[in-house]
């Protein structure tokens, strides 16, 4: 099946090679332009902290918060923290990083992917609210629904695997709180990793380096795959059964087509259902917040193939963004009116009509970033090749 679906999407790039050509562009575009200046430093601090002890003294301080919530250790607070202000795939990356350390049981590691991919909140205001529905106030209700949603899947999450973290005793006893135990704890991990400060600082570069390059590469495959998808007409016929669905939900069967399109790839979906003029908008903002929630098989596919090669398992992942999904989805429902309607209304009757509307930080933060992206990219990659020529002479 494998095999048949390859040579299939093989002849369709035969077929279609000037839109396959066009997609693959804008999903490069899209990689070196946003992607890549935006998450690498996430990442090298990220694996730099790691590196340095600060994560266990995370772990520590964070320790009474983390396991009540959500039944994980404390230092999974950090991925949670630096999947909601960077953006997939950082949480899983991270979760990868601490299995591998044994900070985390193996369903302590899938509990943990499950609820810290969350899309960033540049992309949420910058991209989705401004780029897309010129709106930035309705960035504070997409944000709200999508971190409160992750939150609350998480809290699910908390029961999954519970029999078996009893059979195998996974979970331990800590001891008391402490900031003393927990700078303790930081020096003993600094010291327990024997590489000099270079060889640190190189390797987080090169593994961070090494992550982005996979992630360009799914994030254009299924730029191509969509359009591909598209133009063989296959997208509408699935459209078709998803239109039913909506009718059940009392939802437009216009914003099936646009839906498949974002379980796909989020970035494509929303576009296309921004250019749809739905009344109710509030049918518009319900299939977004589910796409963000369900992150879209390309982002899916980059954290299948991160935690690819650990012993944590794609299906739970997989369940929790689909619960995500409709958490968000029923979140919108229920703040609409207070985060968004009456927010509007309110505004309209205080903020004079003479005054000029300004433009959202986070889009000119967005522009900013795609004017200068490619000149990082192209740095980054530059010295990720010299680092490892240097090593490779030195070896």
């Amino acid at each position: 099946m494998l095999a048949g679906f390859t040579i299939f999407f093989a002849f369709t790039l035969i077929k279609f090679p000037k839109d396959a050509l066009e997609a693959s562009i804008r999903g490069l575009d899209m990689w070196w332009e946003i992607v890549f200046p935006s998450l690498l430093p996430f990442f090298i601090i990220a694996d730099l902290l790691l590196s340095f002890g600060v994560v266990r003294f995370l772990g520590v301080i964070f320790e009474p918060v983390m396991r009540p919530l959500f039944n994980v250790p404390g230092s999974g607070s950090f991925a949670w923290i630096m999947g909601m202000a960077s953006g997939y795939p950082t949480g899983a990356k991270i979760s990868v990083r601490l299995r591998e350390e044994k900070q985390l049981s193996q369903i302590e590691a899938e509990r943990l992917v499950s609820f810290t991919n969350a899309s960033s909140p540049l992309f949420i205001f910058g991209a989705i609210s401004v780029g897309f529905f010129h709106d930035p106030k309705l960035g504070i209700l997409l944000a709200t629904c999508h971190y409160v949603g992750n939150a609350l899947v998480g809290i699910c999450m908390r029961f999954y695997g519970r029999t078996e973290d009893q059979k195998n005793k996974t979970y331990k006893p800590k001891q008391k709180t402490s900031l003393k135990r927990a700078f303790t704890e930081m020096h003993e991990t600094r010291i327990k990793d024997t590489r000099p400060l270079g060889e640190v600082m190189g390797d987080a570069v090169l593994n961070s380096i090494k992550t982005l390059v996979m992630v360009g590469g799914f994030i254009i495959l299924f730029s191509v795959l969509t359009k591909l998808l598209f133009l063989i007409e296959i997208t509408p016929i699935i459209a078709l059964v998803f239109q039913q669905i909506f009718i059940l939900f009392g939802l437009p069967v216009e914003l099936a087509l646009p839906f498949i399109s974002g379980l796909f790839e989020i970035t494509i979906g929303a576009n296309l259902v921004s250019k749809e003029s739905m009344d109710p908008f509030l049918a518009s903002i319900i299939v977004v917040s589910f796409i963000l929630g369900f992150n879209g098989f390309s982002v899916q596919a980059q954290v299948a193939s991160i935690i690819s090669k650990t012993d944590i398992r794609f299906a739970p992942y997989f369940f929790a963004r689909i619960l995500h999904g409709f958490i968000a989805s029923f979140l919108i429902i229920l703040l609409y009116r207070p985060l968004y309607v009456n927010r509007q209304v309110f505004e309209m009757d205080e903020v004079p009509v003479s005054k000029p509307i300004q433009q959202d930080n986070m889009y000119q933060v967005l522009e900013q970033i795609s004017q200068i992206g490619p000149l990082i990219t192209i740095v980054f990659l530059a010295l990720a090749v010299y680092i490892s020529l240097r090593r490779m002479n030195n070896n």
